[in-house]
């Protein structure tokens, strides 16, 4: 059996042309979602495919990066197919792993795009060193100024303010504020007691 995946990384993009191409490609189910394909992202239309497999059935997507964002999470999902005896088919790249071609040019897409991860990662360390060397560190801008801290400090030793309010008056979410000031869960957890 045919089974087909179609995915789009917004809410605003449309489905319907690799909803067309999986159909005229014979698929006889198909599942569909709205979610980034980013590594890491749950995606339950994705998930629900995977299980509807069975032996001997095909998964089918319009084009290879369907799977996801990261190649090396694309191989692991290829290859955790061919173990369950399910086959892949890519209809933009015309990757078939039933075939022994098909086959051949996934391991080298592989191989390929896993040489690039690595020259990218080298190039990226090599970067992050130069700019060391400058006196730039690397990372997202704390979300937090000195000031705001303060002020965290402040509203924290008042005792009256939640820390959701204080959280919410900073600008940040609880989690983040915990970070900042792990104390105050330590102290939240203590009061619940």
């Amino acid at each position: 059996m045919l089974v087909g995946y179609a995915r789009v990384s917004t809410l605003d993009q449309n489905l319907d042309l690799q909803r067309d191409a999986l159909t005229k490609a014979g698929c006889e189910r198909l599942f569909e979602e709205k979610k980034s394909g980013k590594a890491g992202t749950k995606r339950p239309e994705f998930e629900a495919a995977l299980a509807y497999l069975r032996p001997e059935d095909v998964l089918v997507v319009w084009k290879l990066d369907r799977l996801g964002r990261s190649l090396v999470e694309m191989m692991r999902t290829i290859d955790g197919l061919r173990v369950k005896d399910v086959h892949f088919r890519s209809l933009t790249e015309q990757f078939d792993s039933a075939t022994a071609h098909g086959r051949f040019a996934l391991q080298m897409h592989g191989a390929m795009a896993e040489y690039f991860l690595d020259l990218n990662r080298e190039r990226t360390m090599e970067g992050l060193k130069a700019a060391l060397a400058r006196g730039r560190k690397g990372g997202r801008p704390k979300k937090l100024t000195e000031a705001d801290i303060a002020a965290g400090r402040a509203m924290l030793a008042a005792g009256d303010i939640p820390v959701a309010a204080i959280a919410k008056r900073l600008g940040v979410s609880r989690y983040t504020f915990y970070s900042y000031f792990p104390r105050a869960r330590s102290s939240a957890n203590a009061g619940r007691g």
